[in-house]
């Protein structure tokens, strides 16, 4: 498996230069720092879940599309060696399992969060729709104007085109989290 910040530089150059976008233009439309975009693309730094979001949502893409690394063979994440990409708001990591196929836009992620500040999301691209299963502990999670508090086992759908949140109620809280675009 390549290093992480290595298949984000090349998804970040690839997707831009598709786009027909300089590195500023980017920067401007996503808002993040003309900088970051380039050390980003030189595998430098070590961005959070906030700053690929904001770069995917600009270049109107789903989040994989920036960290995800293809293989025809099986694929087996255990969760003791799995790295997720770290929030810079709150004790919460996602990690990619499984992107959608070509011509898909569905991504599976496995979210780990902690008690403490809420994990905030911007909304993403019009017609994403995520559906979560809490797997451990106590979540607040949806809308941000409506958030459901979820249970093990509980299973929620709610728009990922609007504001959205995620926040831990107990420790060693868990979900699988599948996005979709429409």
């Amino acid at each position: 498996m390549n290093n992480l910040g290595q298949r984000i530089a090349r998804a970040l150059k690839r997707e831009r230069e598709a786009a027909g976008l300089s590195v500023s233009e980017l920067a401007r439309r996503s808002g993040v720092s003309k900088a970051t975009v380039s050390q980003l693309e030189s595998s430098g730094g070590n961005p959070n879940v906030e700053t690929l979001w904001a770069l995917a949502t600009a270049l109107g893409l789903p989040f994989a599309a920036l960290v995800d690394e293809r293989s025809p063979a099986p694929t087996l994440v255990r969760s003791t060696t799995s790295s997720g990409i770290r929030s810079s708001q709150a004790m919460y990591t996602a990690t990619l399992l499984a992107p959608g196929p070509p011509q898909t836009r569905r991504d599976l992620y496995l979210i780990n969060a902690e008690p403490g500040s809420a994990r905030r999301s911007e909304p993403h691209p019009r017609g994403t729709t995520e559906h979560l299963v809490l797997i451990s502990g106590e979540a607040r999670v949806g809308p941000t104007d409506a958030p459901f508090i979820l249970a093990p086992g509980d299973y929620l759908s709610y728009p990922g085109d609007e504001p959205h949140i995620f926040e831990a109620l107990s420790a060693g809280t868990s979900a699988v989290l599948i996005s979709e675009m429409r």
